[in-house]
């Protein structure tokens, strides 16, 4: 899998740095990509923004856990003195839990999809970000080593699933799912980075649309809520 970077965001640029460089090492099962029967991803898709996960509903649920388990734990270590206290591991986890949520936006934060696929690759072009590129291996998984991390891709089942392991112990996961009837794509992202106690992810749904029309336009942030212009679709 190769990704390839164009979003002008400083932060995600070296987030993802992984995502900008030229592959060193590729493997596979052979050197021909195998054709595989796939699902068909191909076509122009826009984000359904009401039938989206957003960042802060997740983010907001997310921190409800971390205060309920941090509860639980109080209780549990309620001995007298000398008990540890779970106060600052509280505060790293939801430092940890702010930081993932806020790389997840900036990844997810793509509002439409254009997909060229066919039996042996599939190319993921992300407006504003970078895309996804993964040749199908019958059986394998196909991977991209480069100096920045690591980075594979293939089928689990019907879902295509991309994995991006940067320095650090940063990693991306991307699992893609198409509705029985083909008009809706599913994207769940997660995020893991160092120190925090769950991963994070936000389920993005795409629906199906003319590139040629005319719309508005929105996007979902974790600090300002949705923030919607009237503009021509284009990637």
């Amino acid at each position: 899998m190769s990704a390839r970077y164009r979003s002008p965001t400083l932060l995600i640029c070296f987030l993802l740095a992984a995502c900008a460089s030229t592959p060193e090492q590729k493997t596979a099962a052979s050197a021909t990509p195998i054709s595989t029967a796939a699902v068909d991803f191909s076509g122009a898709w826009e984000v359904d923004y009401g039938k989206s996960e957003t960042v802060r509903d997740q983010y907001d649920q997310a921190i409800r856990e971390l205060e309920r388990e941090a509860e639980r734990r109080q209780r549990n270590m309620q001995q007298g003195p000398g008990t540890l206290s779970t106060g600052n591991v509280g505060t790293a986890s939801s430092q940890g839990l702010y930081t993932q949520a806020r790389m997840a936006e900036l990844i997810t934060d793509v509002q439409l999809l254009e997909i060229t696929q066919d039996e042996f690759h599939i190319d993921i072009e992300r407006e504003g970000s970078f895309a996804l590129y993964c040749e199908f291996h019958e059986g394998n998984v196909y991977r991209d080593e480069n100096a920045f991390g690591r980075e594979s891709c293939g089928w689990s089942g019907h879902q295509l699933v991309f994995a991006i392991s940067l320095p650090d112990n940063l990693s991306i996961f991307h699992r893609m799912t198409l509705a029985p009837d083909g008009e809706r794509l599913n994207i769940a992202t997660t995020v893991r980075t160092p120190g925090s106690t769950y991963p994070f992810t936000i389920d993005r749904v795409y629906r199906r649309y003319d590139p040629t029309r005319t719309g508005i336009r929105c996007r979902q942030t974790l600090t300002k809520g949705r923030v919607c212009t009237t503009e021509a679709p284009q990637l």
